[in-house]
């Protein structure tokens, strides 16, 4: 950036407070609640990116009643032991001069009776996709309870010490499925017309006037499309926020795109999505109303920010990934160090995914995140004695060893065989739609450059090329690779890993079989960029389906789509058992018939790897500290690359 941004920094008056800048870290799940408390890891959390220079935080979601539990660390904001909780968070935040508003919600029929041996309440009795779970459609008596809660909880918030609430009335919400004709199916005054259906938030909104007063932002997210069948639509929304607009009793508006369940793909978007997709959401709210609007859609960067603010689609503009990777994005940008930015992935490997399996928010590029008490900003001391410290391998690992180490005052020199770094990642990134995880390697590579780290290229490793170095300290991470005896025939001349095939080190034939013992990017990815390229190409499984492991990171439906454009042909369920001359003998898991397919040009493989570790070994006990990290103690994704080489580099 030639300057930095200018309407980025510029203050906001919202409600009662200013907004010292236009930087939102808007609501999202974090699973750090324990017993159903907000907890100090939200404190640390939230705190990092105070400190780092955003303008407003939005918690995640606290429930406002006994019927509403979707999941297992929900925090029970109708329980007045939170307050205690809320003020050591509040307190952490504001001490940075940032204001912090909690978001309050009702999940309604999005929740489940798994855990509270209740019924789900509802507008109606629809059966929500995912949770399959038919709920009560909701009483009169059970309407005033609703009610009641969010002025409840909203009076608790203001007690530890808030700014103000937002009600999530979008991807998750009672208040959502109340606004929409595809789950309310009421012929009740909250049933119908839009005035009807809009009937319960309204309530909410003044219950919680008179609890907490007019001097308290009260913010409502709206969804701009749920993008299914009878679901809100843009024209329903702008005259939505006209109408809470006109009884004067909101500040600000923030949006959403698709309902938690149904698509919810499209809410918390891969990198298959383009930046800003759903910005025209906040954008046509803004033409329709006066107050401030806050726009979302993957924004990864300060310059997409500004290019918002400036053409006029929003007033504030929601970073969550962004910031999750980069605590100090607000500083950074502020201070013209755009390049600076640990530019997000937008992978959703160890964010989105991680909250899919029941784990607690991490960052596939930023092991502090989550852990910033032991982990974040001034945990990394200077070492009392420099060391000369040599990393063996430039993949992520490797790579983030060696600039911890020289964070930590090291002399630190890393050899890498091939004439470029990256490891594997460089050929993930070659896939059209994966081209953004190649900014792993960009990140680290930039922080590299910028420690004076020695890098040496083209330089193959041997025991006795290391020791020449004189090293107080050794870092093994030298990969791993294709294992081409896992499967019988699998060394033939037509079979190739998926890194041939990426890297171009094989040309494939017309027609080719990915076989995928994996249930990740490796296989997708890879029968993608074939079929791209014109193969016919055919993926087989033992999985359930193909790209089993997509699903978590939100990836699957639209590879899906993208395979029926191709061509791709998915065949799950089958065990390969060996290969000979191009074909395939494998065996259906339940039938126990043995298939045998059609012989092919190419066979490629998407199968595990295995550890590259001779050097360590031929290192170890050669100097006092020898270290492996990586695919070379056990082949795995990028994450636990990235998590021990920050371990190594802390530990010499």
């Amino acid at each position: 950036m030639t300057s930095a941004p200018r309407l980025l920094f510029t203050p906001l008056k919202v409600g009662s407070i200013t907004v010292p800048n236009r930087i939102v870290f808007s609501a999202h799940l974090t699973n750090y609640a324990e017993d159903f408390m907000p907890t100090d890891r939200h404190g640390y959390y939230y705190r990092e990116r105070a400190a780092g220079g955003v303008g407003l935080i939005i918690t995640e979601e606290h429930s406002t009643h006994p019927t509403d539990h979707p999941y297992e660390k929900l925090i029970h904001a109708f329980n007045p032991a939170v307050i205690p909780g809320y003020r050591r968070i509040t307190e952490m935040v504001h001490d940075h001069g940032v204001p912090i508003l909690a978001q309050i919600n009702h999940n309604g029929g999005q929740g489940s009776g798994m855990f509270t041996r209740l019924p789900a309440w509802a507008p109606s009795a629809v059966a929500d996709p995912l949770f399959r779970e038919v709920p009560k459609a909701v009483e009169a008596a059970d309407i005033r309870e609703i009610v009641e809660g969010y002025a409840r909880v909203a009076g608790y918030t203001k007690q530890g010490g808030f700014d103000g609430v937002e009600l999530q009335c979008s991807h998750s919400s009672i208040v959502r499925q109340f606004l929409s004709r595809s789950t309310n199916r009421r012929d009740d005054a909250y049933g119908g017309s839009l005035d009807n259906r809009a009937r319960l938030l309204r309530e909410i909104i003044a219950a919680i006037r008179l609890a907490v007063g007019r001097d308290y932002v009260l913010s409502v997210r709206l969804c701009g499309d749920e993008l299914i069948r009878d679901g809100i639509t843009i024209d329903e929304t702008v005259a939505l926020a006209r109408i809470l607009e006109g009884d004067g009793l909101i500040d600000c508006i923030n949006t959403s795109i698709g309902s938690a369940t149904s698509t919810l793909y499209m809410i918390e978007a891969s990198m298959r999505i383009p930046p800003n997709y759903a910005m025209f959401i906040a954008s046509a709210i803004r033409k329709a109303v006066r107050l401030p609007v806050i726009g979302v859609g993957r924004v990864k960067d300060p310059i997409q920010a500004e290019r918002v603010l400036a053409e006029g689609h929003a007033d504030l503009i929601g970073v969550v990934r962004a910031q999750i990777a980069d605590p100090e994005f607000a500083r950074k940008a502020r201070e013209n160090r755009a390049d600076d930015i640990r530019l997000c992935l937008s992978c959703n490997q160890e964010c989105v995914g991680r909250m899919g399996l029941n784990r607690w928010l991490g960052c596939i590029e930023t092991p502090a995140t989550g852990q910033e008490k032991t982990l974040g900003a001034g945990t990394l001391t200077r070492a009392e004695k420099p060391k000369r410290v040599v990393v063996i391998g430039g993949g992520p690992a490797g790579l983030k060893a060696a600039a911890v180490a020289a964070r930590r005052g090291h002399r630190v020199t890393l050899m890498e065989k091939q004439a470029r770094l990256g490891g594997q990642v460089v050929w993930a990134a070659r896939v059209t739609n994966r081209a953004e995880f190649g900014d792993i390697v960009r990140n680290l590579l930039h922080e590299i450059d910028q420690l004076g780290v020695d890098l040496r290229t083209g330089a193959a490793a041997t025991a006795q090329t290391v020791l020449a170095e004189r090293p107080d300290a050794i870092v093994v991470a030298t990969g791993s690779a294709p294992d081409r005896t896992a499967i019988p025939g699998s060394e033939g001349p037509e079979v190739a890993d998926v890194t041939d095939i990426l890297s171009g080190a094989v040309v494939p034939g017309e027609r080719v079989l990915v076989i995928d013992r994996l249930g990740f990017h490796e296989a997708t990815s890879t029968a993608e960029y074939l079929a791209e390229q014109g193969c016919r190409v055919e993926v087989v499984t033992p999985t359930l389906y193909v790209g089993q492991d997509l699903g978590v990171t939100l990836d699957l439906e639209n590879w899906y789509r993208q395979a029926r454009r191709l061509g791709i042909t998915c065949t799950p369920n089958h065990s390969v058992l060996s290969i000979a001359g191009g074909e395939v003998t494998a065996l259906h898991n339940y039938s126990g018939q043995i298939v045998t397919f059609p012989k092919v040009d190419t066979v490629v493989l998407a199968i595990h790897r295995k550890a590259d570790d001779a050097l360590y070994f031929a290192l170890k006990g050669q100097v006092p500290t020898v270290q492996r990290i990586g695919d070379c103690v056990a082949p795995r994704r990028a994450h636990a690359a990235i998590v021990e080489g920050e371990r190594a580099g802390r530990a010499i």
